[in-house]
């Protein structure tokens, strides 16, 4: 006869299943499999993941606390599409963010640091080369999150990583213009050398910038986006 497992241990083992699915949806989420606005059906995922459906609907839970999933009362689960209202506020925050976050590590990043996020700008500007949007966007992320985990706020860590999740969609729309990868790049490569220079105030100017660039063109491309979809909706109207 197999032995009931003790109401802790049982509690760790859906714990620990629920943050194993919660992480699968998220990822898919955030690498695009799920588009903004796409029902997640529960029973589906479940099936996909090969587990029960109370793992998936604690995951989806956690997920709308995380602010990527919306639950509508009597229709399911969604993906957040974010509007771009909220993406601006989000990109004025981190700017604010990633500006104290220049100015820290120009008084205090390490030369063992120093030589990692070059490493990452370097595979960055790889990627450029190759024409890998998805491998910059991925090197993007990792160049960003690291800065922001070597200033050593774990608060901050922590808020910043939530608003990037929010923002992704967004940021691979703005990536996916091949042409906006080298300016993209070469922001980078200013980033390091004003951080590089010791200069707290030309660290966190060029960390401002950046977010502030990012954010025009993020609205542009919503213009250019919203402009395409009415001319296709007025072409179909007047078949």
């Amino acid at each position: 006869m197999n032995a009931v497992p003790h109401p802790t241990i049982a509690l760790l083992q859906t714990s620990s299943l629920t943050s194993v699915v919660q992480q699968e949806i998220e990822r898919a989420i955030l690498q695009g499999e799920y588009a903004p606005g796409a029902k997640l059906v529960e029973a589906n995922i479940a099936e996909r993941l090969g587990v029960s459906r109370g793992p998936v609907r604690e995951a989806f839970r956690m997920l709308e606390e995380a602010g990527l999933v919306r639950t509508e009362k009597n229709r399911g689960v969604f993906v957040r599409d974010i509007p771009i209202e909220e993406a601006v506020e989000i990109f004025d925050l981190r700017a604010a963010m990633d500006e104290l976050v220049g100015r820290k590590l120009a008084e205090a990043i390490t030369p063992a640091q120093l030589k990692e996020i070059k490493a990452l700008v370097d595979a960055m500007e790889k990627a450029v080369k190759a024409e890998d949007a998805r491998g910059y966007h991925l090197l993007n992320l990792k160049f960003h999150d690291r800065l922001v985990e070597m200033a050593g706020n774990s608060k901050l860590t922590a808020i910043y990583r939530k608003l990037i999740k929010e923002l992704s969609l967004f940021r691979r729309l703005n990536l996916a213009d091949g042409w906006l990868l080298p300016i993209s790049a070469g922001e980078h490569r200013q980033i390091i050398k004003a951080i590089a220079s010791g200069d707290p105030d030309a660290a966190g100017r060029a960390m401002f910038d950046h977010v502030m660039d990012s954010k025009e063109r993020t609205i542009a491309n919503h213009l250019k986006r919203s402009e395409a979809q009415a001319k296709k909706g007025r072409r179909a109207a007047s078949q």
